[in-house]
């Protein structure tokens, strides 16, 4: 074999093979008759193969060439697969997204925006990471994960970030006599055994400063970092719990029931990317989509977002 085999060369072939005719074939490629010519004799010296002769005034390829066609059909059709995901990419419809994400959210919520998002994306795929969060901040700043999903962030010049106030909700067990006020505060869960949040979160110390404005004593019964597992618990019949809207709503057929709390305490979420890596089209478009789906849950906006979803 001679040269340097080239893609322009087997579409040349290909032309000739759907034509029959190098005129026509140099039609359907664009160029000029001598240089489809050309092409397919540069592709004939490196196969060592002649390509084609004539029958009843039209060119058909070789036996030997016959053969090869599959492989070159395969060839031409993955390079289109290649320009058409190249294309894709800028459009936000093809590639590989990386998402941290609180243990939680990899559960519930998360599943749901995930499957929307990938409708209509047939060419991009996922990877979802839970972690606590000072280990989706140490990803986030590494550049590992193109976004994450986290709270309780205070800033780090090498992330940026949008932040989600999510209203919260006091949750108890089915039938219990908080069902029957519309709104929780502080002095109606006096002699309540409490599930909250780890002791000195952000998140906690809210919450314990609208009990000692109240003058309640905060009775602790189970510390966890997780909404979904106060949840659990409270379900079980356990104790009763301030935790997230976004939480109550998803247990709300699981055993238990919620009313708004108040003061109003919003669950701040934080949606991070890298700030110095450049922007790109399909983890923008998620974030966007993602932040979306909590605009009826969102403290700071008015009560006719939240009826959307009630």
């Amino acid at each position: 074999m001679k040269g340097h085999l080239q893609l322009r060369q087997l579409e040349a072939l290909s032309a000739l093979a759907t034509t029959g005719s190098i005129s026509r074939a140099a039609e359907l490629l664009g160029i000029s008759q001598p240089a489809a010519s050309r092409l397919l004799a540069d592709l004939s010296k490196h196969l060592g193969l002649p390509l084609y002769h004539r029958k009843d005034g039209r060119l058909v390829l070789t036996s030997e060439v016959r053969h090869l066609m599959p492989e070159i059909r395969r060839v031409l059709e993955s390079m289109d697969n290649i320009s058409q995901a190249a294309r894709n990419i800028p459009m936000g419809k093809a590639g590989h997204l990386r998402i941290a994400c609180l243990p939680g959210f990899a559960v519930s919520h998360l599943p749901e925006v995930i499957s929307e998002f990938l409708q209509g994306r047939p060419d991009v795929t996922v990877t979802i990471e839970p972690d606590r969060p000072e280990r989706i901040l140490e990803w986030i700043i590494g550049e590992q994960y193109d976004c994450g999903i986290t709270d309780g962030f205070t800033g780090h010049p090498a992330i940026e970030e949008r932040k989600i106030a999510i209203k919260s909700a006091c949750i108890f067990p089915k039938g219990h006599r908080l069902e029957a006020l519309d709104e929780v505060t502080p002095a109606d869960l006096a002699g309540e055994k409490l599930i909250h949040d780890t002791i000195g979160s952000i998140y906690h110390r809210a919450i314990a400063e609208a009990f000692d404005r109240a003058h309640v004593k905060l009775d602790t019964l189970v510390e966890t970092r997780q909404f979904t597992t106060a949840c659990e618990l409270v379900s079980l019949g356990t104790g009763v719990s301030i935790v997230s809207e976004l939480d109550a709503r998803t247990y709300q057929n699981r055993g238990l029931s919620y009313r708004p709390f108040a003061p109003d305490i919003p669950h701040e979420l934080s949606l991070v990317r890298p700030l110095n890596q450049p922007p790109s089209l399909l983890p923008m478009e998620f974030l966007n989509q993602f932040e979306d789906s909590l605009l009826y849950l969102r403290s700071d906006l008015v009560g006719t977002a939240r009826q959307m979803k009630d």
